[in-house]
């Protein structure tokens, strides 16, 4: 790849190893980009904006396996929020200033979001995991303590 992205930048000033998966910019699903890859769909993750319901609240991203749905009132037991809904695709683009299907976590550090992190990739077994570089068709893999430690995610427990 000729072109580094805000994400890669970060992980190369933190010196995280990780390792640069490419694949058509014109996959926007998980499914797929998983599919494309040669990975499994479930080390996949997916960087989804959810708002919250107070008029000011910082948005979320949340990182969940790319084969499932985000449970909305885990999540909500999870932040502690009474209600959360998930962003519209030109809210998600306008927040982060990505397109759907290139939003990731790494790319938006310093950016105001709360991350918070689906408690499957702790519990799971994986020690490594793909996420979006900050562009479609880019994924990063690498291991998943390093992510939590960089984006100082927070573990989404499924029973909130």
């Amino acid at each position: 790849m000729s072109v580094k992205t805000n994400a890669m930048r970060a992980l190369d000033q933190r010196k995280v190893a990780y390792e640069v998966h490419e694949y058509s910019p014109e996959i926007h699903s998980a499914v797929e980009a998983a599919q494309a890859m040669g990975q499994p769909v479930g080390r996949v993750y997916k960087t989804l904006v959810v708002m919250r319901e107070a008029l000011r609240a910082r948005p979320l991203l949340v990182m969940v396996p790319g084969d499932r749905e985000l449970d909305l009132r885990a999540l909500a037991r999870s932040t502690g929020d009474k209600k959360l809904r998930m962003a519209t695709q030109k809210e998600a683009e306008s927040l982060t200033g990505l397109l759907v299907g290139g939003i990731g976590a790494l790319a938006l550090l310093n950016r105001g979001f709360d991350i918070w992190i689906d408690g499957a990739a702790n519990a799971g077994g994986c020690e490594r995991i793909c996420v979006n570089a900050g562009q479609r068709g880019v994924n990063l893999e690498l291991r998943v303590d390093d992510l939590v430690r960089i984006t100082n995610a927070r573990w989404m427990n499924p029973d909130g």
